[in-house]
């Protein structure tokens, strides 16, 4: 990737809260026919801002945004499994940089691929159902975590392809994880959702020699003594229905179900018995339309916005940093009807991309 890619550097404009802001379609791409699950801009390497994936069927394609809303195809790779569903992907990198490509789906087995030889780096086998979302930890880029179907979150050293800790057991989820997240500051902190309609914070601090132990890790990965953390810090049930996504907003949480809404509050954990606590809500931004689960929202690299799609293929632009909620755009577009599976945000918010049920991609860059 690196021949191929080059980074354009953050605008100085992008610390600055955004109000409103009008965009317009740059580019629609047919990828093809099958759904597109997941598409995602690489903010884990400065050098490749400019860069984003998707996933669709068992297709894995990396574009890089050029001006005059071009998206250059860079590379795809097709799994040899013809079956396969992808349905997430995150960008994570290598100790020595080499940018790598994380994705899972319907088969339970995540690819890691790398984008400088463009050949599989890995594959990781241990989830016993399919992968709904696959997240990188931003102070260490190495480290991915991902949610399945079978109840379970698995953090994973893409370096080692060691499996380091399983988030399941007696506290844990009682049916899909759908989304999981780390916290922004807090390397310790996760947060995961899911089917069972709660939001669960889990810890790693007690864990995290273990964690350190899988970078130097010699001998074969699968003798790596993995270790189960059964019980969350914290369990919240903010939303009466399936939870799909939820995201770190500092110490405050971002998350939806199926009630055409995100909500942000703020978890309250007593440290003296942990897993209790309480639950302020702070603001809601409403997704009109947004009433079937799988739809994900995405946030700039500052978190100053977030744009999530609905079943209608329309676009909302919420401003984060205000009080009470901006509503920064309202996008749609005639042709533009399926569902918006999920969303990306170029660095500083001056591109949203989505892909769609019936397999599009929509660029839409602000009108300087």
């Amino acid at each position: 990737m690196a021949k191929t890619a080059l980074g354009c550097e953050p605008s100085v404009g992008s610390l600055v809260p955004t109000k409103k802001r009008e965009y317009r379609v740059t580019n629609r791409i047919q990828e093809g026919k099958r759904p597109i699950y997941a598409i995602v801009f690489n903010f884990v390497d400065a050098r490749y801002y400019s860069v984003f994936a998707t996933v669709g069927g068992n297709r894995i394609t990396i574009y890089q945004c050029l001006d005059g809303g071009v998206a250059a195809v860079l590379q795809a790779y097709v799994d040899e499994d013809k079956e396969e569903s992808f349905y997430t992907l995150s960008w994570a990198c290598n100790l020595d940089g080499t940018p790598f490509l994380v994705a899972g789906g319907i088969n339970g087995i995540i690819r890691v691929i790398d984008c400088g030889s463009e050949k599989i780096h890995r594959s990781f086998v241990g989830h016993g159902d399919s992968i709904n979302e696959i997240r990188t930890q931003a102070l260490k880029p190495s480290l991915v975590i991902s949610a399945s179907k079978d109840e379970s979150i698995r953090l994973w050293n893409v370096h080692t392809g060691i499996c380091v800790l399983i988030f399941a057991g007696a506290g844990g989820h009682r049916n899909e994880v759908l989304s999981v997240d780390f916290h922004p500051s807090d390397i310790y902190r996760i947060a995961s959702c899911g089917m069972d309609n709660t939001v669960k914070i889990w810890s790693m601090k007690e864990f995290w020699p273990h964690v350190e132990k899988s970078f130097t890790w010699t001998d074969l990965p699968s003798k790596f003594p993995t270790k189960y953390i059964q019980f969350p810090v914290f369990l919240a049930q903010v939303h009466s229905n399936y939870v799909d996504c939820n995201r770190w907003l500092g110490d405050f949480v971002l998350s939806k179900s199926v009630d055409n809404e995100i909500i942000l509050w703020e978890p309250k954990i007593k440290d003296q018995s942990p897993g209790e606590g309480t639950v302020d809500i702070l603001q809601k931004y409403p997704v009109p339309e947004c009433d079937i689960w799988f739809i994900k929202f995405s946030c700039d690299f500052h978190y100053n916005a977030a744009a999530i799609g609905n079943r209608e293929g329309k676009i909302f632009v919420w401003e984060l940093q205000s009080s009470p909620p901006v509503l920064i755009a309202r996008l749609s577009h005639m042709h533009c009807k399926s569902p918006i599976r999920q969303t990306a945000m170029s660095f500083d918010g001056s591109t949203i991309l989505a892909c769609c049920e019936d397999g599009t991609i929509w660029r839409w860059d602000v009108v300087s």
